[in-house]
């Protein structure tokens, strides 16, 4: 006999946990892109120097621009150079442990490499300088920083997180002086959300098209 009784039972069987894994590989497919593990939300980056948000913007009172000094004329909100570092650490902290790699790179004239936190696949265009001048804030992206004692993503920005507020970005807009602030709450003094769009002149036809941020 080729077959034995059992063997139909066994078929069955068979398909029924096929049909169950390709459910959950769907299943896995479908979640991956939305698990904090895998969007690295939370996740602390290693860093060349543990440099500390919540030290410098936080408890100094460091404005975003003093180290990102290009992010409001280009696309790349620009890293601090040793020199930014060394301007203040020439003085105070001078033979920290901590800053060697700074002082270092400052002698060796090369660059530190600082490894991104909230990284952008690079077939999405994404600039700051239109963010920041519409009236989008530091905090709606990057969360508050000024809390961060190592720095660490906040939120997802995948694809439909952006086009969330692509889609409504009037919640999302500040008066200018209030873009870099950290904590900030509307007033009553604050221009309505509809009153901001119109003044920034933010158009929602387009803001949704594939060219936006695919080029």
């Amino acid at each position: 006999m080729l077959f034995t009784p059992g063997t139909n039972l066994l078929a069955r069987l068979s398909l029924i946990v096929l049909v169950l894994a390709g459910f959950g590989a769907i299943g896995v497919a479908f979640s991956l892109p939305v698990v904090d593990y895998w969007t690295h939300i939370g996740l602390i980056q290693d860093q060349p120097v543990p440099f500390s948000h919540k030290h410098h913007v936080g408890g100094l009172g460091l404005d975003c621009r003093y180290c990102h000094q290009t992010v409001e004329t280009s696309a790349n909100a620009g890293m601090p150079s040793s020199d930014t570092c060394m301007s203040c650490h020439s003085q105070i902290w001078t033979n920290a442990a901590m800053l060697a790699p700074v002082r270092q790179s400052l002698a060796d004239k090369t660059p530190l490499v600082w490894n991104r936190v909230d990284d952008i696949p690079d077939y999405a265009y994404f600039d700051h300088s239109i963010h920041v001048a519409k009236g989008v804030a530091c905090e709606t992206c990057h969360g508050r920083v000024d809390r961060m004692p190592l720095m660490h993503k906040v939120h997802s920005m995948n694809m439909g997180w952006c086009l969330d507020c692509h889609r409504d970005p009037a919640p999302n807009l500040r008066p200018h002086d209030a873009v870099f602030a950290m904590g900030w709450q509307r007033d009553a003094a604050t221009p309505t959300p509809a009153a901001l769009l119109d003044a920034y002149h933010v158009h929602l036809t387009g803001l949704t098209d594939c060219t936006t941020c695919h080029r």
